[in-house]
């Protein structure tokens, strides 16, 4: 019996989802979110969601553009609802009043983006949507709002607690190790075979968060190399004849490319947590490791030097004029102006070390001269250094690198 009764709600079903779907022929998209915010049935609203979902990304730049605007304008909250239920719940509250209160706060937005999330598949569907409006904010910032909401749902969604980290090897589905390649944003990875060098060697690794709504898609991934000593050059590091060691004889983790892959999520933070767990995670399963520390790029370096050009000695050393910059050079609230400074030193890192001729690459020369830098996590110390850069911007470093920056002042 339980056998007929599945069968037949499945073909009740079927024929419901076409039937609803036969009467949005005639409907605007608009209409359909519309009746998607009032349907209160199961089938209807993940019907009515799939159509959405569909009907946009078959949009050109400008029908997008007229959708982000309705959802903007059209389902905005009403801010004399708002003042009159905040009016009220200051003079009486209670759970009523503040409900009252909550509920006119939150823009119909909101709930349209939660009820197209419903689908399967909606998930990244909307991480693909808010690509699409960072594009347009620029030339339209009356859609700022709407961004703000974006953000908002998937600082929630992306949670931390949602996040599953996952190694990435050479034995990953191809599916993954494709996108590898294609999101790596610091060291570019040419071929298979040199994806191949990054994640098959034993000393060579690779971890990634995934959202269980995104399973096939890395939302951000880290490279590892496992050392002896701390390296002073990425092309060492990557270098096609080097010589692989066991994992357990390394003294050494290095982080030596982090990389977001979802444009979507721009300003949802994963790099300080991924940095953290993989560091944890790695102290656990070899105890070797005694180091943690990354190779990064100073991408500001030469803007910054053109900009103050006249300031610094010309002559003076590469290595000095890039600890000057990373732990003097600041923006308008104090923090570092270099933003990989921002993101370690916030993560709790600390300056460890600068090195010139570290990245000869194009890109590593046009950004700094091919000069690189190692911040250190020392695992007993991230917090501390963590609280003393969110409360005082201290830009914790070396001894050795703050006597290259003040050699700098001194021979000014």
């Amino acid at each position: 019996m339980s056998f007929i009764a599945d069968l037949f709600a499945s073909v009740f079903d079927r024929s419901y989802r076409k039937a609803i779907s036969d009467e949005a022929e005639g409907h605007s998209t608009i209409d359909l979110c519309l009746k998607l915010l009032s349907s209160h049935g199961e089938v209807s609203g993940s019907t009515l969601a799939r159509l959405v979902l569909d009907r946009y990304g078959a949009m050109d730049n400008t029908e997008k553009l007229q959708f982000f605007k309705f959802m903007t304008q059209g389902l905005e909250i009403d801010a004399q609802r708002v003042i009159d239920t905040l009016k009220t719940y200051s003079q009486s509250p209670s759970k009523k009043s503040y409900r009252a209160f909550a509920s006119a706060c939150e823009p119909r937005r909101q709930e349209l983006m939660r009820r197209l999330n419903q689908v399967s598949g909606g998930t990244g569907q909307l991480v693909a949507m808010r690509m699409d409006l960072l594009s347009l904010l620029r030339d339209h910032p009356l859609l700022e709002p709407l961004d703000v909401d974006f953000q908002h749902l998937f600082a929630s969604w992306f949670n931390r607690g949602f996040l599953v980290l996952r190694p990435i090897n050479w034995s990953s589905p191809a599916e993954i190790l494709e996108k590898i390649i294609a999101y790596e944003a610091v060291h570019a990875i040419d071929s298979w075979d040199d994806l191949r060098l990054r994640v098959q060697p034993a000393d060579r690794q690779c971890f990634g968060f995934f959202h269980p709504a995104m399973q096939d898609e890395p939302l951000i991934f880290v490279e590892v190399a496992l050392t002896k000593g701390t390296p002073n050059s990425v092309q060492s590091l990557l270098a096609d004849g080097r010589t692989a060691i066991n994992a357990e004889d390394a003294d050494t983790a290095v982080f030596y490319s982090i990389s977001n892959c979802q444009e979507g999520l721009a300003g949802i933070s994963f790099g300080n947590s991924l940095i953290k767990q993989v560091a944890a995670d790695l102290a656990r399963d070899l105890p070797g490791l005694k180091t943690f520390v990354t190779l990064s790029p100073i991408p500001g370096l030469n803007k910054w030097r053109v900009a103050t050009k006249g300031a610094i000695r010309e002559d003076a050393p590469k290595n000095a004029i890039a600890a000057h910059y990373l732990l003097e050079a600041k923006r308008p609230d104090g923090s570092p102006l270099d933003p990989v400074a921002r993101f370690h030193l916030g993560n709790g890192a600390m300056v460890h070390a600068v090195h010139t001729g570290a990245d000869v690459s194009a890109n590593g020369m046009k950004q700094s001269n091919g000069t690189m830098v190692n911040y250190l996590y020392d695992l007993s110390q991230i917090s501390k250094n963590h609280e003393q850069f969110v409360s005082e911007k201290t830009v914790v470093a070396s001894a050795d690198v703050r006597a290259l920056s003040a050699s700098i002042v001194s021979e000014a």
